[in-house]
């Protein structure tokens, strides 16, 4: 971000030092620098720049030898606009103008990113296998995560659990052994997606 530097109370109790000329192209801050005891500091833009230009506060205080930065913001502009920037010390004591230029915002640079055609829509998603191949799948996984000892259980778990419901002949015994078929078999198919 440019910044405008002005020098406060350089040579003499409230003196300014600021350069003739300021440019600029979008926000940029003022400096204000004092070299002596603490001070206040008024900022003005002329007509022109108080369009395009603008500060939080007119009014600023600076401590003894220290640097406050104030933010101006800036409108982008379509042409050149200049004006003047007044500067006040000393309660009205001491005036100093700088002659501020905002100018457009540079072009940006033409950094074309070429895209293939094949990105302009969403990629064809192949088909969900029928149940047959995700339960083949599913064991399959398990097989391959190491999961087999507990498969067999699970098996084994369920073949205990039927031949108990058919010893029993119990209705809510046969009712409880097909949910725990059915969430099982559940598990193992979404497993495999």
């Amino acid at each position: 971000m440019p910044t405008l530097s002005v020098e406060l109370n350089g040579d003499a109790v409230h003196s300014i030092r600021a350069p003739d000329r300021f440019e600029a192209s979008g926000p940029f801050s003022v400096a204000l620098e004092n070299l002596g005891r603490s001070t206040h500091v008024h900022l003005h833009f002329d007509d022109e720049l108080d369009r395009v230009c603008s500060i939080g506060e007119t009014n600023h205080y600076v401590d003894d030898e220290s640097t406050r930065r104030v933010h101006v913001t800036a409108d982008d502009v379509e042409e050149s606009i200049t004006g003047k920037l007044k500067i006040v010390t000393g309660y009205g004591s001491n005036t100093r103008y700088v002659d501020v230029r905002v100018d457009p915002p540079p072009a940006a640079e033409a950094d074309e990113i070429v895209v293939d055609e094949a990105f302009a829509e969403p990629p064809e998603r192949p088909p969900d296998p029928p149940p047959r191949q995700r339960a083949a799948n599913a064991v399959v996984g398990v097989v391959e995560r190491g999961g087999l000892p507990a498969a067999a259980l699970g098996l084994l778990a369920v073949v205990a659990g039927v031949a108990f419901a058919l010893t029993v002949e119990s209705v809510v015994v046969s009712v409880a052994v097909g949910v725990v078929l059915t969430v099982s078999l559940a598990a193992v198919l979404l497993g495999a997606v």
